[in-house]
This record gives structure tokens, sequence and C-alpha cells, in this order.
């Protein structure tokens, strides 16, 4: 299974968050996963890939070549692929992954996840995309994202377009109990009396 991991480079967050990604990257390789990610060595993106590495797994990173000049990739990866910019980063995260894992971020983790979350909703992408809630990091953002359709900006079945979990044991299980996304999807991507 080619599991896409959006996380964070910062190295300032709270040490907790990149004990949580090394565990989960450990736990992607001993399920025998592959592990795809933006390529970088720092904060929770160097510790997902680290993790993984330590228990055998493949990690392959997707990194912007003008990230590569700034020496921001990670070098112990089985595979750095250099792409032009972030548009085509996350095209080639998303493409040919069976699941999406978004970790605690900043702005880029949430833009990646949207645009997934958005893909899924258009019935471009199918498979789980779940939410590592490490100390409640997306208990904020579920609580809106059910205003958001309160609000009726999205349809109730929206909901189930992402799991939140709270740990990274839960992750796979998760992945592995998540049905593929309705094969309908465009019939509810609009919202309608």
């Amino acid at each position: 299974m080619r599991i896409c991991v959006y996380c964070a480079s910062s190295q300032e967050c709270d040490p907790h968050y990149h004990e949580v990604a090394f565990r989960l990257g450990a736990l992607l390789a001993a399920g025998g996963c592959s592990v795809v990610y933006g390529g970088g060595s720092a904060g929770s993106m160097g510790a997902v890939a680290n993790g993984a590495l330590s228990g055998g797994g493949e990690v392959i990173g997707i990194l912007p070549k003008f990230m590569a000049d700034l020496e921001w990739g990670h070098p112990g990866l089985t595979r750095l692929e250099l792409v032009e910019d972030m548009r085509e980063r996350k095209h080639r995260l998303l493409t040919g992954s069976d699941a999406v894992i978004a970790l605690p971020g900043g702005c880029g983790t949430l833009e990646e996840l949207f645009e997934a979350l958005t893909l899924k909703r258009l019935g471009l992408y199918f498979n789980p995309i779940i939410l590592l809630n490490t100390r409640g990091f997306y208990t904020p953002l579920q609580s809106f994202m059910e205003d958001v359709i309160g609000q009726r900006f999205m349809n109730q079945e929206h909901l189930g377009m992402w799991s939140l979990v709270d740990a990274p044991e839960d992750v796979l299980p998760t992945i592995q109990a998540t049905p593929r996304w309705r094969e309908d999807a465009r019939t509810i991507a609009v919202v309608r009396r």
C-alpha cells in the first residue's frame, strides 16, 4: 500500500509531534506500506521518514527543485524525486496513493489536505483521508467543517470524506476499515435543497 503523508517541517513545535510522526512512520513500515511525502529532512517530515526507514520501509520523497537547492531534502531516502514546483509536488504525492494521512502542520499541510478533500468531493480521489489528531490538533478543524456543513456550504454526506484518529496505532486499522468513497460523489458535490 502506498501512503501519502502530509506533514510539517517545523523544528520549533512541541517535540511530541515529531515523536508521534516517527512512530507513525515505523508503524507504516511494519505494516508493509510505502511512504510518499514531501521529501524534507526537518520536523515531522524528517521524523516520519526516519521512522519508516528505521523499520526497513520504502520512503519516497517528492521535492521541488528550489528546496533541493536550499538543501532541504532528506539524504537517506529510498528515492528522492525532484519536481519543478509545489503544484507538481502535490499532484505526484496524491497520484497513485492508496490513502492520505495528514499530521499536524501549518499552511502547506493544510493546503495539501484541503486539495485532497476537494478532489474527493468532486469524485477525483476515492481513497481514505485520515487526520492524525495528535493533542487534539484537528479538533477545531472538525468543528469548523461541521459548521461549514451546518451553514450549507457542503452536504452532510461530506462528513464521511475524512476520519479523525487520535493515535498512530489507529491509522492503519482506520484505513483498512474505510470503504472506497462513493462512485456517485459528483451527485452530492453541489449543495442543493
